[in-house]
């Protein structure tokens, strides 16, 4: 049974915001992953990149999912490149309900800060590079697709569709 709520998508796309308002709604305690690596490695994301590189920093990924794919009842906000792992993706889809938060890329770029985003550092044709790599994983994996205008909208939307869908259950 799936009790969880798993969001993934593009960095800056929304996955924090709707994370807490889903939380508050469904009752449900928000994880954030990329929060939850810098709080056991007491350290922000971008010096955990700087001083152990990616590949530090996705083995961190798959410990989390690994970890939150075990609990329930929660909300939990990817990262943007967690999906991009099967072995990361995979306990937290078996986990819960999968919602791709779609949001046009070069709005996003264009209205929310990428300071601090390690992956978000070469400029805008990168980032919508970078979308265009990844949409098609965050696809695979969602078992729905919300294209909402605001995070109360896509929240309301994920919570109608969540509580649908624990009811037939």
């Amino acid at each position: 049974m799936k009790h969880n709520v798993v969001l993934i998508g593009m960095m800056g796309c929304g996955k924090s915001t709707v994370g807490r308002i889903l939380a508050e709604r469904l009752g449900l305690e928000l994880i954030d992953t990329d929060q939850y690596i810098e709080k056991r490695e007491h350290r922000s994301i971008p010096d955990i990149f700087a001083a152990e590189g990616e590949v530090y920093f996705r083995e961190r990924e798959l410990e989390t999912a690994q970890a939150l794919g075990g609990r329930q009842n929660l909300v939990i906000a990817c990262g943007g490149g967690l999906p991009l792992r099967e072995d990361c993706i995979r306990p937290l889809a078996e986990s819960g309900l999968v919602f791709f938060l779609r949001r046009d890329p070069g709005e996003t770029y264009d209205s929310v800060s990428m300071t601090g985003r390690p992956l978000a550092q070469d400029g805008r044709n990168a980032f919508l590079a970078r979308f265009q790599q990844r949409e098609p994983v965050y696809r695979r994996w969602a078992d729905h697709i919300i294209e909402a205008r605001s995070a109360g909208e896509a929240a309301a939307q994920i919570s109608e569709i969540y509580y649908k869908e624990c009811s037939s259950l």
